[in-house]
């Protein structure tokens, strides 16, 4: 294992466990956690035997891709739902800073104000290049006593291969051309920009500029959007994400409605029957 926490991770304290496989990161971050680990704690790996996402979801990670998870302890009720806004933008910043010669910071017609890039993060927990999934966040809680939550933040990136057999449209570096990038390249940027987009949060006093910086790099913002609750489909227009993270969907009667969760579909896929 040659993962290493990059300079500003140790600086801000930052600690790591690396293991040649792990039936999840997330998991063993919470095992730690619930076993009194004080956290700021990086748990990283190439192999995950039992990954998961949302939902309880497989996550499948392909031998040498990026599985990784944060740990953190933070004062009950902080809303630490937004922990996943700025895992996003610091995995935005790390991949943009692996491979610069995608241009991932750059839009498709050259120029550079933020907008159609080719780096995406989709609402709430994916980042998108070209339109397929090269990652995905997921966050767990758990209660750890004396006013606080340990919270957990996993990271999954396909670095040199895309799962098998998904039901949605996926990439890696790798397919992408990117050579010569390994999963420990990934998380030594990744720890880094944690710490930038940490600072940039501040405890959740920072989460306007959080969510000002997310909305310049969403998925499918001003598209058509159809989200699905259970039973319910809501169909309108991705408008915005609110104070609290929640997706702000315009429907077609321009009510605005809230959703906290759900399986999201934008633009062409928003208007077949899901």
């Amino acid at each position: 294992m040659d993962f290493v926490l990059g300079p500003k991770a140790e600086s801000a304290g930052y600690r790591l466990i690396a293991l040649s496989s792990v039936d999840s990161t997330n998991s063993e971050a919470m095992r730690r956690a619930r076993s009194g680990d004080a956290g700021r704690l990086w748990v990283a790996t190439t192999h995950q035997t039992a990954g998961h996402g949302r939902r309880g979801r497989a996550w499948s990670t392909e031998p040498g891709n990026l599985a990784s998870s944060v740990l953190l302890l933070v004062p009950r009720g902080v809303n630490a739902a937004n922990l996943g806004f700025v895992a996003g933008l610091a995995l935005h910043d790390a991949l943009g800073a692996c491979a610069p010669a995608l241009g991932l910071h750059v839009a498709l017609d050259g120029t550079s104000d933020g907008k159609n890039n080719r780096l995406t993060l989709k609402w709430p927990n994916d980042a998108l290049i070209d339109g397929g999934k090269v990652s995905g966040i997921l966050l767990e809680a758990s209660n750890a006593g004396d006013g606080l939550m340990a919270v957990v933040i996993g990271i999954g990136v396909n670095v040199v291969r895309t799962p098998p057999d998904l039901p949605y449209a996926a990439t890696s570096l790798v397919d992408l051309g990117v050579e010569g990038i390994g999963a420990e390249d990934v998380f030594a940027r990744l720890a880094d920009a944690w710490v930038d987009q940490e600072n940039l949060w501040a405890g959740g006093r920072g989460f306007a500029a959080i969510r000002d910086a997310w909305l310049e790099r969403a998925s499918g913002l001003g598209a058509p959007v159809a989200v699905k609750l259970g039973d319910e489909i809501i169909r309108g227009t991705f408008d915005s994400i609110d104070d609290e993270g929640r997706l702000l969907v315009r429907t077609a009667s321009g009510a605005m409605r809230a959703v906290t969760a759900g399986d999201v579909h934008f633009s062409a896929a928003a208007t077949v029957r899901i």
